[in-house]
């Protein structure tokens, strides 16, 4: 199991709109990772499965896509994420020794565009 290195993507505009499959499929596209998973597809996510990262499956918590020919961080695929993090959606199955380096990771992204994250609000 394994958290993605931070990536410091750059930020796509905080209105974009966020369509995980379609940001999925441009990923795929943009990485070539039409076969199977690569290094560049796995920088558009958080979390992945080590032990089958031969696996589209293995990969969790997409917060980039392909704008404009590079890898942007979404912030409302961040949000999405977040979400997840906190039950939203039925939540996401992680290891319980990932969840805070997954949490620390989306909260990098929230500071960068001047906020922070649901679990930091209290």
């Amino acid at each position: 199991m394994a958290v993605t290195s931070f990536q410091d993507l750059p930020l796509a505009d905080t209105d974009r709109e966020w369509d995980a499959d379609a940001a999925e499929d441009r990923v795929r596209r943009w990485a070539k990772a039409e076969d199977g998973p690569n290094e560049k597809y796995r920088d558009a996510f958080v979390w992945y499965d080590a032990e089958k990262k031969e696996k589209f499956t293995a990969y969790k918590l997409q917060v980039a896509d392909v704008i404009g020919g590079k890898l942007e961080v979404v912030p409302r695929g961040v949000m999405a994420a977040a979400a997840v993090m906190q039950g939203a959606r039925g939540g996401v199955d992680l290891p319980d020794r990932d969840r805070d380096r997954v949490k620390s990771h989306l909260a990098k992204y929230y500071r960068k565009w001047g906020d922070k994250a649901p679990w930091e609000r209290v």
